[in-house]
């Protein structure tokens, strides 16, 4: 697909969409959603895909009635587009939601340690999960402990007062033990004194 056809896709799944809400008065189009639109390369033809709410009979009536109305909606794309051809529109069933919605309810029903209840549909593309039981050799299902930080992770980590004894910490007697033996550092007034 080109950015030009993407564009074109979605300019198409909005209008028609639009036209099936304001212009139709067909009571069966009203559950209807156009969720996308798949033009072919050549612009000649163009997949309209469309959720509907309902049950199996009830959808497949709200097919039946956009197929009826696509001549209409393709005139009146006609008026308010600016195309030399507006493609042929085929309506085709979006039951992407429906697939979802049933995922989530079977991993619900494992989750609990329940088999699921209800059978596959016709044309199910989906296998349908089986609690699986527990074999020897299994992993368990506690998580692995967590790894130690390494040694240098460790000592940066350290905050709060060096233990007695350290380099650069203060001892008992006030002076600064390991470290600076003796040297000898210049003050503000430039006069040397002693760190000891």
């Amino acid at each position: 697909m080109t950015q030009r056809t993407d564009r074109l896709d979605e300019l198409l799944r909005q209008e028609i969409g639009t036209i099936l809400t304001r212009e139709v008065k067909d009571p069966r189009v009203g559950f209807a959603t156009v969720t996308r639109v798949e033009t072919t390369p050549d612009l000649r033809h163009a997949k309209v895909w469309v959720s509907v709410i309902g049950q199996q009979g009830e959808r497949a009536e709200t097919i039946a009635a956009l197929d009826g109305v696509m001549h209409f909606v393709r005139r009146e794309l006609g008026t308010r587009l600016r195309l030399k051809r507006i493609p042929d529109l085929h309506v085709r069933l979006d039951d992407t939601l429906e697939r979802g919605t049933r995922v989530l309810h079977l991993l619900e029903e494992l989750e609990a340690g329940r088999l699921p209840d209800e059978p596959a549909p016709e044309g199910e593309t989906l296998p349908t999960p089986v609690i699986r039981l527990r074999h020897e050799g299994d992993a368990t299902d506690e998580p692995p402990p967590a790894a130690e930080p390494p040694p240098s992770a460790r000592r940066r980590r350290r905050s709060g007062p060096r233990p007695t004894g350290a380099p650069g910490s203060r001892s008992a007697g006030g002076g600064t033990s390991g470290g600076h033996g003796g040297r000898v550092r210049k003050g503000s007034s430039g006069r040397g004194r002693s760190e000891r």
